[in-house]
């Protein structure tokens, strides 16, 4: 699927749509710095329930919320460096225990999701807009 965002309330249609197409419990989101990866995000932890306020976890590398459809976990692996800081944080046990796991900055880890199935989103800032391609 693909979108383009010109406004911040572009982002409810997607994640709406996100929502009613997510099949696996591992999304990756790419993009570069300020693209809008927490703000979707927040939209879509909003739009599954939650009530908890929702932010970048650049510093917590991951935060927890609470949905109606179970736990979820917001990574962010921007400052790691190594897969083995990756496993430092205990990604395997949050992976088995979440409704969704999103991770922002994926790419340090994404060589160990071989044979998980997973959706992947990119935010792409053209200037303008932003462009989205989700699968």
């Amino acid at each position: 699927m693909q979108f383009n965002i010109k406004s911040i309330n572009d982002w409810q249609h997607i994640a709406e749509t996100v929502i009613s197409a997510l099949e696996h419990p591992i999304l990756l989101l790419k993009g570069n710095l300020g693209a809008g990866k927490t703000t979707f995000t927040q939209f879509l932890l909003k739009n599954l329930g939650s009530r908890d306020e929702v932010n970048s976890p650049t510093y917590s590398i991951v935060n927890e919320y609470d949905t109606p459809k179970g736990k979820i976990f917001h990574f962010d692996l921007y400052r790691l460096k190594s897969i083995e800081e990756v496993y430092d944080t205990g990604i395997e046990e949050y992976l088995d225990n979440a409704f969704l796991c999103i991770i922002e900055w994926p790419e340090v880890y994404e060589d160990e999701l071989y044979g998980l199935k997973y959706h992947e989103m990119s935010i792409i800032n053209t200037g303008e807009s932003r462009e989205v391609l989700f699968a």
